[in-house]
């Protein structure tokens, strides 16, 4: 394949944005609601802390989420916003010791976490070769949405992130049409699966090289052995889907929560910053 991505925007660009649960106030285990289902055994609040939680701040069934019924903890991603409300928009300050800031904090995680995620798909498509030629406006679209991380707890509160991301689709949507015409014999419009119900879809050893797949329900979908080579999988949804086999090496804006969330197996082919999920 003809798409490589580039050293100077290495993984390692993207370091601030991995989670650090040490330096985290554990806040996805506070601020975020659950929904008794197959991802969670039990309804929780917004603002109200699990009872899996410990008092410092850690998970007490970490070790055994999905065999305890927590299997929506297991992917769950902040992309490092845990650590950045934690540390440095409240400057230490944890939740139980000053109570007051707690409802601030919670949202403020929220708004963060979707910055976070947007700067994690910028970064990635700053190391995209075919979309060389809008690098200069990612870039500064990266440092516009970098400052708004480091605002005031109200600037956050204020941010108006739908229209950030908005704008940013606009690019991603641009830089993966780029890498995707790299695919030798695509045609226009073809493998086109935007938002497409594929739940269960028997797929198993297909050619989706290229394919649009932005937002795609894949839940539960047969992929073994499938070629997702340069696919666009931005909100995808991989929950069980059986990616044993397959080839996503360098299939673009893939998370580290999608595969978490997906099986896999040993002969199963990821991009170079993703990690082998344990339980595969």
């Amino acid at each position: 394949m003809p798409h490589e991505h580039e050293a100077e925007h290495s993984d390692a660009g993207r370091a601030d944005l991995r989670a650090d649960c040490g330096r985290c106030f554990a806040l996805c285990c506070v601020a975020l609601p659950f929904a008794a289902s197959a991802d969670f055994a039990i309804n929780k609040d917004v603002g109200q802390p699990c009872p899996n939680l410990r008092a410092d701040f850690r998970c007490g069934i970490h070790t055994h989420l999905r065999q305890s019924g927590f299997a929506g903890c297991a992917v769950f991603d902040c992309f490092g916003a845990g650590q950045k409300v934690s540390q440095v928009t409240f400057g230490g300050q944890d939740w139980r010791e000053a109570p007051h800031t707690a409802r601030q904090m919670f949202g403020v995680f929220a708004v963060m976490r979707q910055l976070h995620e947007i700067l994690w798909y910028i970064s990635e498509a700053l190391t995209l070769a075919p979309a060389r030629t809008l690098h200069a406006e990612l870039r500064q679209t990266r440092e516009t949405i970098e400052r708004l991380t480091h605002g005031s707890v109200q600037e956050l509160m204020d941010c108006d992130v739908a229209a950030h991301r908005s704008e940013v689709n606009v690019l991603l949507l641009r830089a993966s049409e780029l890498v995707r015409a790299e695919v030798r014999g695509r045609k226009k419009n073809q493998k086109n699966h935007r938002r497409a119900d594929l739940m269960g879809a028997k797929l198993k050893g297909a050619d989706l090289r290229g394919a649009d797949l932005r937002g795609a329900y894949l839940i539960a979908a047969d992929l073994r052995g499938a070629d997702l080579r340069l696919a666009d999988l931005i909100g995808a949804d991989l929950r069980d889907a059986d990616l044993r086999g397959a080839d996503l090496t360098d299939c673009i804006f893939l998370t580290q929560a999608q595969v978490d969330a997906a099986k896999g197996d040993a002969a199963t082919r990821l991009p170079r910053s993703l990690d082998r999920p344990a339980h595969w």
